[in-house]
């Protein structure tokens, strides 16, 4: 028992915890229910991979730079990392951030309800339950996250192998008529590299905020070793599910009722034409149900310890409980309200207004002056 809390607080702390909480943010709503893998890589059909692959990239690479920046300066809230980059124009970050966090709430909260509705229950009664339990997570503090979305993690993949395991086992021999012809039929327009690689960047771009959410687990780096390997492990822990996904995706490719611009739940569909049976789709709900509310909940613990950081930069003591209650209050009631917009609507136009200005205010200025404070510093 000693050695395995050794592990947790050290190994596991320093090189994979960083990229679990990331991971866990991340692969909710549209990733969990399969619809952003269609919309940001496989509606490319043979040539969605290379979404896929930008993806990986891109994750991995800004991982590091953030750990890193926020290993040198000692930064571990994204207020102050953000001023590490970008100096005075942070207040524009403030709004991206609680805009995203908000925005990634509701669709947890639409997909949630969109699942519940599957399986036969209310589809507001799924909205609601997700917002309770996020809402309790948060009261319980940053230890009793971190537990759950490692737990989640094992969950997730677990779940992700076996439906995609079926899912090839069933259908798989489809994958290679879609490579072998370059079938790229479903994606309405003319695809290109350059177009797949654009649309990575995006996804990047829009899920960036992800990374600061998990900032406060990252006290327990102090070597630039930690930084690089956990920011690699990170964008793998990420991009794994996206490619079991698109694979998966690419057994129904071209069935627009199955995999198609119009579908809110693919992998819910695609485990129906498997006839998976009410064991996996029962056991699929919990899967996606759990990693929802663990990106809900990093969200709001984000827009909380932000609270809790101007506090104490005014001299204050951090937000009592109440408080707390009342800001998890309302942003849940913000998101549960958008969430009525419907899942398809907010990743499309939402999601693709927001990307624009954390490529402008996130990455280019953690890519440029990151890097060169990064090069600059002697470890």
């Amino acid at each position: 028992m000693e050695t395995l809390k050794k592990f947790y607080n050290g190994t596991y702390a320093r090189y994979i915890l960083p990229g679990v909480l990331l991971q866990s943010v991340l692969i909710g709503g549209g990733y969990a229910t399969g619809r952003e893998i269609y919309s940001y890589g496989a509606k490319f059909g043979a040539m969605g991979w290379i979404s896929g692959l930008t993806i990986g990239i891109g994750f991995a690479l800004f991982a590091f730079l953030t750990f890193e920046i926020c290993r040198i300066y000692k930064v571990y809230d994204y207020k102050n990392y953000i001023k590490q980059v970008i100096g005075p124009l942070w207040p524009v970050m403030d709004i991206l951030t609680v805009l995203i966090a908000i925005l990634l709430i509701a669709v947890m909260a639409a997909a949630t309800g969109s699942i519940f509705e599957q399986v036969g229950l209310p589809n507001i009664l799924g909205s609601v339950v997700i917002v309770l339990i996020c809402g309790l997570l948060n009261f319980k503090g940053s230890k009793v996250i971190e537990k759950f979305e490692s737990i989640g993690t094992i969950l997730l993949y677990g779940g992700y192998i076996l439906f995609t395991i079926i899912v090839l086992v069933k259908k798989g021999s489809h994958i290679s008529t879609v490579f072998s012809t370059m079938d790229t039929s479903s994606f309405d327009g003319k695809t290109t590299v350059m177009l797949c690689i654009w649309t990575g960047i995006l996804y990047v771009a829009y899920n960036i905020n992800a990374i600061p959410m998990g900032m406060f687990s990252l006290t327990r780096q102090t070597k630039r070793k930690e930084t690089v390997v956990s920011g690699i492990i990170a964008g793998l822990l990420m991009v794994i599910p996206w490619f079991l996904s698109y694979f998966a995706m690419m057994c129904f490719y071209g069935d627009t009722s199955i995999v198609g611009a119009d579908v809110t739940t693919p992998w819910m569909e695609m485990i129906k034409a498997v006839n998976g049976g009410a064991p996996l789709l029962v056991l699929f709900s919990i899967v996606m149900g759990w990693t929802l509310v663990e990106t809900a909940t990093g969200c709001i613990h984000m827009i909380i310890d932000r609270f809790d950081v101007a506090m104490t930069e005014k001299g204050h003591e951090k937000l009592s409980d109440q408080k707390r209650g009342i800001i998890t209050i309302i942003t849940l009631i913000a998101a549960l309200i958008m969430s009525r917009i419907g899942v398809v609507t907010l990743i499309e136009q939402g999601y693709s207004l927001l990307s624009y200005g954390f490529i402008l205010f996130y990455l280019l200025p953690t890519l440029l002056i990151g890097g060169y404070k990064i090069i600059r510093h002697k470890d």
